[in-house]
């Protein structure tokens, strides 16, 4: 994965625990920044530490998009989507080279 690749993604605290959506162009450090409790707000507070999805974009513009259509879907479509590519939740960061949570 290149330095720079727009993506939006969704971090959860556990199997249809809190989740949280997100944009950015670097997922590997952005994971690390939720990992680290580095993100003020819901996503600190409700310890969304675990990647469960994440979709690539060639344009920032589209993953923006795509953040804010997912952040308009009921709780149910959202775990129902996590759960069409990753019916067991697990963390996909270790796939991407960030080791296990301590």
């Amino acid at each position: 994965m290149s330095q720079f690749q727009p993506c939006t993604y969704i971090m959860a605290s556990g199997r249809r625990g809190y989740i949280y959506i997100g944009v950015t162009s670097n997922l590997l450090q952005r994971v690390q920044q939720h990992r680290d409790r580095l993100i003020d707000g819901y996503s600190k507070n409700r310890n969304t530490v675990h990647l469960v999805r994440f979709e690539l974009f060639g344009a920032m513009e589209q993953a923006i998009g795509r953040e804010k259509q997912l952040k308009n879907w009921h709780r149910d479509w959202k775990f129902n989507l996590v759960e069409s590519d990753n019916p067991d939740w697990l963390d996909l960061a270790a796939g991407l080279g960030l080791g296990p949570l301590d």
